[in-house]
């Protein structure tokens, strides 16, 4: 028989962890708030892209930004790690990188008391929390994989030994779409390794006008430190526990299914537009994204709104477009939008055809 005294101390435990969790989720929702704020004072609109950025962050994953160069993608990554209070390091990809020149290497050094000579390992710009590689299609496929090697694992081996990536460890890549010439595209496997493709376009017109004000003047803005990098693990840990609902997750595994044109079930646009669609990654980071997106606005329940929200980032960079859909102009977004519309649509059909049944 079950003791009245035991079953009211496990019901007093389980209120106090929601109420430590509820004071987790208010203290990462106002850090937010306040992230933008501090981002606001120098980056002027990019809503979109620093959300993106954020959720990415607190997911735990990595983000690629695409657009042309002057879009402030730079000063934006470092303004965040400033805000963040993190260590942050700018790689500039070039043909001539070798993997060594971003991991580090072992270097013979001389001891001045003994005078044995032994090597010792020379951390390259890796070891940080932010990390900006600019241009990262611009370096041969071999510096290329050596960052993306660091992202999955986040550790780096040189020779025999294998040290560890500082946490949290963040990777924002950047690739300029216009300029092809003398670039190493990545290839589908290794964008697959981002959970996030930003899209970073101009600003508009009334935004331009407050940049070129705020930014030909002698006022430097002053960044208020929102979050240490232990409270971002913390979080992190936090956006891990935020539950989520069966029919999110279906909801989540129909549109990434979807995309596949070998599914019996694909639409018939997909088998015309893409030859080649998402893997099951794209699942998982669907699912953490809207995690991630539901805490930041306060809720610890994520909707299938939190999926559409993120769908993009994560879905732009895992389809291939066929001929068909580029010579009629169709973009990946372009076709997630048709997913979009496709799959909810699908599904309360299927609803409805279970409640006739």
């Amino acid at each position: 028989m079950t003791n009245p005294d035991d079953q009211l101390l496990v019901q007093e435990d389980d209120e106090a962890q929601r109420d430590l969790e509820a004071q987790a989720i208010r203290g990462l929702s106002n850090a937010y708030l306040l992230m933008r704020d501090e981002i606001g004072k120098v980056i002027i609109g990019q809503t979109e892209v620093v959300d993106e950025i954020l959720i990415s962050l607190f997911s735990r994953g990595h983000c690629l930004l695409v657009g042309v160069p002057g879009l402030a993608k730079t000063l934006l990554v470092s303004t965040i790690a400033k805000i963040l209070h993190l260590s942050f390091r700018r790689i500039q990809f070039t043909p001539d990188l070798m993997p060594s020149d971003i991991t580090g290497t072992d270097v013979l050094q001389d001891d001045p008391e003994t005078g044995h000579r032994s090597f010792q390992f020379m951390q390259g710009p890796l070891f940080t929390n932010v990390l900006l590689a600019d241009e990262i299609n611009r370096t041969p496929p071999k510096t290329q994989a050596a960052l993306l090697e660091a992202m999955q694992e986040r550790h780096v081996t040189v020779g025999s030994n294998t040290y560890r990536l500082p946490e949290p460890f963040f990777v924002l890549a950047t690739q300029n779409p216009i300029e092809q010439e003398g670039t190493y595209p990545l290839p589908e496997a290794q964008l697959d390794r981002f959970m996030f493709n930003v899209v970073v376009n101009y600003p508009s017109a009334a935004e331009e006008l407050m940049i070129l004000k705020q930014t030909t003047g002698s006022h430097q803005p002053d960044l208020e430190a929102a979050l240490t990098g232990r409270q971002i693990l913390a979080l992190q840990e936090v956006v891990r526990k935020v539950p989520v609902a069966e029919h999110v997750f279906v909801y989540a595994r129909d549109l990434v299914r979807a995309t596949r044109p070998a599914e019996a079930t694909a639409p018939k646009f997909i088998k015309e537009y893409l030859s080649w669609g998402a893997g099951p990654r794209a699942g998982q980071f669907l699912i953490l994204g809207a995690k991630a997106r539901a805490i930041l606005e306060g809720r610890f329940h994520v909707s299938t709104e939190d999926i559409k929200s993120v769908a993009h980032a994560v879905l732009r960079h895992r389809i291939v477009t066929t001929f068909q859909a580029d010579s009629k102009g169709l973009a990946p977004d372009d076709i997630i939008d048709m997913l979009i519309e496709h799959v909810p649509n699908q599904l309360k059909a299927q609803a409805q055809e279970a409640v006739k049944g």
